[in-house]
């Protein structure tokens, strides 16, 4: 019995990864959230290998209690403040997420635990100077507090890696969607104004390009490397391949919801809204050898399976 801490469980990618890992009966899962952004109603079916307990990775004695009492092999570490325009306004709230980090890599080597996966993020890699953005060769750049985090976790695992022999396999996540992406985030919020006929709004001019990859992909990609033992001490772009401009997202939901939708422009965000990003995914492809989601077939999953989690906050 492998024994799993997944710390966000209760937000979008989290939720996705404790429901998967849970169908293997051979996985106890326990999934960890603060409930600040993630919501109950994401949260697995209820089954006997699966618990969620509400707690904080930032208050130590809290994670403590947890990870000593469980001596977990395994963790996913996926907790953090997200949402570009919540970072930028609460940079204070984000920075705090340094103490999860630092109590994460601390509890785990001192309880035993084999290896930490960890979320990190595109965003470190600030204003791309590169296409596609590569593991290795773009340099990680970004001056926002998320970024900064996100390669202070990184900078963690490496650390405790050479100093302690603690494992780690670093994932960074590209634009990943699907039907528990809370709205947020550009395609859920295209979504809901596209399916409720309001004007969908557009920071800009719209030629600001991203990649998509759609949850699925994100999981089985991220429990290859977990089950077949690959990407140790590595780290891996998580993401799509196709470039799309934010205008063409927006006119493709458009056409697919069949929405009397205006695409109404407004003023560029004053930071965080790289111009262009595109990740290198050589290694992903060795993690799913199969054929990825298209962005449109995504898409039509979250038409087909409903809107529900696009109102929570």
């Amino acid at each position: 019995m492998k024994k799993i801490l997944v710390t966000g469980g209760a937000g979008f990618i989290g939720s996705y990864l404790a429901e998967k890992l849970i169908q293997d009966k051979d996985n106890e899962v326990i999934a960890v959230d603060n409930l600040l952004t993630g919501h109950l109603k994401k949260l697995p079916a209820p089954a006997s290998n699966f618990r969620f307990i509400k707690a904080d990775v930032n208050n130590r004695k809290e994670l403590s209690e947890i990870m000593m009492s469980h001596r977990f092999d395994y963790v996913f570490h996926y907790a953090a403040v997200v949402g570009v325009e919540l970072t930028i306004q609460k940079p204070v709230l984000v920075l705090n997420d340094l103490e999860g980090l630092k109590n994460i890599v601390e509890l785990s080597k001192n309880t035993g635990v084999k290896r930490i996966f960890y979320s990190s993020s595109s965003e470190i890699y600030g204003e791309p100077v590169e296409f596609p953005q590569h593991e290795d060769t773009t340099p990680l750049n970004s001056r926002l507090p998320y970024a900064i985090v996100k390669n202070a976790g990184e900078a963690f695992l490496k650390a405790y890696q050479q100093e302690f022999g603690l494992d780690y396999t670093i994932f960074r996540f590209f634009n990943t969607f699907g039907p528990k992406q809370s709205k947020n985030f550009v395609i859920s919020r295209f979504m809901l104004l596209a399916m409720t006929n309001q004007d969908i709004t557009i920071y800009g001019d719209g030629n600001q390009f991203r990649t998509f990859c759609y949850v699925d992909d994100n999981i089985d990609a991220t429990l290859s490397a977990f089950y077949n033992d690959l990407a140790i001490n590595d780290v891996v772009n998580i993401g799509g391949d196709k470039e799309v401009t934010i205008q063409e997202l927006a006119e493709l939901i458009k056409k697919l919801t069949r929405s009397n939708s205006n695409i109404v422009h407004l003023s560029p965000l004053a930071e965080g809204d790289m111009h262009g990003r595109c990740p290198d995914i050589d290694k992903m492809k060795q993690l799913l050898p199969r054929e990825r989601i298209s962005l449109e077939e995504g898409l039509q999953r979250i038409i087909k399976e409903g809107l529900f989690e696009f109102n929570q906050i």
